[in-house]
């Protein structure tokens, strides 16, 4: 094997940074380049899920940092850490080709499947598990907290809690996250499981191809023979003339789950809400926990915004995160791709991250300085140290009143300088309802008309915000 020159790899990820930033992951550092012979770049990687997600998802930004880099026609392929150990260099024939296929290769579709005894095999049905969609990296809120604890006791016992597991909720609201956590953890703790993760269209289009070959028997064999079968967007298996799709789903979920086999379901609404689904269908979604998921409040959304821009080993200041929290209210999807957005344009400017740039990044009109809202953040940084608090104790549920004082203050100042909802209030400051926040803006309001002195105090808090 040919050892690869450290400066060459910096190169490379320095490359994949500033060009591709939407692919750049801080775990990236785990990568270790082994060999670099006949136009072969081959990279090892910690985990197989890692493996196969960068195949699939970023070897063209790869083959393209590697020829960058280089200077030359290299291409790039990815292994295990426990191949690394067994690696071979293969001779330069050999090699050649193999760089060759791959600069050439756009991967199509999804990799990943897990047959019986574990092994992974290209599938281009099966979608691609994102190392991104952990347990680790799922942000919990009072919007997903049901579906979040049942994903994980599922992953953690598979077959012996909640069967079926039934997800639903709108467009990107975590769905899919938590159907991915589900299989990467049973694949960590549970190697040889057999998991069949795809989509409810690829089951549909399989079953109508294998009627059509003749080829039902193969077609049964592999959904009902699974430890683990996921299916994405259940709820297109409603709809008119798919009865017979409806019919053989029923079988295998029948067959699934009287051996003990765990089924995972997602769909964009309850059981009893999917148009044309049969009853019996209806009944047997109903059998294990149908959670929802919903929209993230503002504390949440902060909270998932600071958690993509660690993923990505990049440093964002808190008043662009409120920033973006308070301009994005959708959902992670969403929030994702606003980071993402300004990380681009910071990457591509070779700037820090700042409220201007964010703010251009967003298409927002530039700060002119006295129209500017204030930020939370401006305003509990003022607050906390006039009264010697911390935020943790503002948040917290503590009532004495050198911390609810400050804790209503901050309530009132929030609700005067800022746009946010009642609601966005109330849920950054421990998660309560909009009620408390009224009612600490109208216990501040009749202070104010009371007592002079502290109406004096708030009008100097208030002088003490600056715009951003």
């Amino acid at each position: 094997m040919a050892r690869v020159d450290p400066t060459l790899w910096r190169d490379m990820m320095a490359y994949l940074r500033s060009r591709y930033a939407s692919i750049s992951r801080q775990w990236f550092e785990a990568l270790e380049p082994i060999d670099l012979s006949s136009g072969l770049l081959v990279i090892a990687t910690p985990s197989s899920v890692q493996r196969d997600y960068l195949q699939r998802k970023c070897i063209e930004q790869f083959n393209e940092a590697a020829q960058t880099s280089t200077g030359k026609l290299v291409g790039v392929r990815f292994i295990t850490a426990e191949e690394a150990a067994n690696y071979a260099a293969p001779s330069p024939a050999h090699s050649t080709v193999a760089a060759a296929a791959a600069v050439a290769t756009t991967p199509t579709g999804i990799q990943k499947r897990l047959s019986d005894n574990g092994d992974h095999h290209d599938s281009p049905d099966q979608i691609v598990l994102s190392p991104d969609y952990s347990f680790d990296n799922f942000i919990t809120g009072p919007n997903n907290q049901l579906a979040y604890a049942a994903a994980v006791a599922v992953a953690n016992q598979p077959g012996n809690t909640y069967n079926p597991l039934f997800i639903h909720g709108g467009v990107g609201l975590g769905k899919t996250h938590l159907l991915q956590a589900i299989c990467q953890q049973v694949l960590r703790e549970r190697p040889q499981t057999s998991i069949l993760y795809v989509s409810c269209d690829a089951f549909m289009n399989q079953f109508i191809e294998c009627v059509q070959a003749g080829k039902m028997a193969e077609f049964r064999h592999r959904y009902r023979h699974v430890d683990l079968l996921v299916l994405d967007d259940i709820h297109f298996l409603g709809g008119g003339n798919r009865e017979r799709s409806q019919e053989e789903f029923f079988h295998t979920f029948n067959e699934l789950y009287q051996s003990s086999r765990q089924i995972v379901l997602s769909s964009d609404a309850p059981p009893a809400d999917i148009p044309h689904l049969e009853e019996r269908l209806v009944s047997r979604f109903n059998w294990g926990l149908v959670a929802n998921v919903t929209k993230p409040h503002y504390e949440t959304r902060v909270a998932i915004l600071r958690a993509k821009a660690r993923l990505r080993g990049i440093e964002v200041p808190d008043d662009v995160i409120s920033f973006i929290a308070t301009r994005v209210d959708s959902n992670a999807r969403e929030l994702e791709g606003a980071i993402t957005t300004v990380i681009g344009h910071a990457a591509l400017q070779s700037r820090a991250i700042d409220m201007e740039l964010a703010r251009a990044a967003l298409g927002e009109p530039p700060s002119d300085g006295q129209t500017s809202q204030v930020t939370l953040q401006q305003i509990i940084d003022v607050v906390t140290r006039y009264y010697n608090v911390k935020l943790s104790d503002l948040q917290s549920r503590r009532r004495h009143k050198s911390v609810t004082e400050p804790r209503q203050v901050c309530m009132y100042l929030a609700r005067q300088r800022t746009r946010f909802s009642l609601e966005e209030i109330g849920g950054y400051f421990g998660g309560r309802d909009h009620t408390t926040v009224m009612h600490s803006i109208r216990t501040v309001d009749d202070r104010c008309l009371t007592e002079p002195a502290f109406a004096q105090q708030v009008a100097h808090l208030d002088g003490q915000i600056a715009p951003a």
